[in-house]
């Protein structure tokens, strides 16, 4: 097999991967919080550990913390602005084990976007249902997990494991 060859086989497996990547993340988000409208909505919710978990059904029209609330317009644009710029790195990262870590990064919070993106474009708002009640934590979901997740481990990798040049594919 020539190396052209072997390196379209090579982008073509990680484009899977990486597309079943947001797939599962966004189907788990989704089905939480289909399970979170089915369950949790017009009721008091769900205490799993008194006075330090619960499950309690939410519409957020805003986003972290409540920003922007009703402005779901910039919110999809974000998004949609987001989407791009991911779909961009990943079209140029090396296909290399080198860049896994940095692969499986976008595809986290990609999958974390697309779960929220999803609400804001159906529902005109996202269901979050997971709140901390012993530090009054504002309530949140499985994408919202996923996008601050990966964007800590992306800071992680990008201070720890990569050097100043090993972006230079990006320009």
């Amino acid at each position: 097999m020539s190396v052209n060859r072997k390196e379209k086989k090579t982008a073509a497996i990680w484009t899977v991967l990486f597309a079943a990547g947001i797939l599962l993340f966004t189907l788990s988000d989704q089905f939480t919080k289909y399970l979170a409208a089915v369950h949790l909505k017009n009721t008091e919710g769900i205490t799993l550990i008194p006075g330090v978990l619960k499950l309690q059904y939410l519409e957020n029209r805003g986003m972290a913390f409540g920003m922007l609330q009703g402005k779901q317009l910039i919110l999809i644009l974000i998004c949609l602005v987001f989407f791009a710029a991911a779909a961009f790195v990943f079209a140029r990262t090396p296909k290399t084990a080198y860049y896994l870590p940095l692969t499986a990064v976008i595809a986290v919070l990609t999958g974390g976007a697309a779960g929220n993106f999803i609400d804001r474009i159906f529902r005109g708002y996202v269901v979050d249902f997971i709140y901390f009640s012993l530090i009054d934590f504002p309530v949140f979901n499985l994408a919202d997990i996923y996008v601050v997740c990966g964007g800590i481990a992306l800071a992680v990798i990008v201070i720890f494991k990569y050097k100043d040049g090993d972006f230079r594919f990006l320009f």
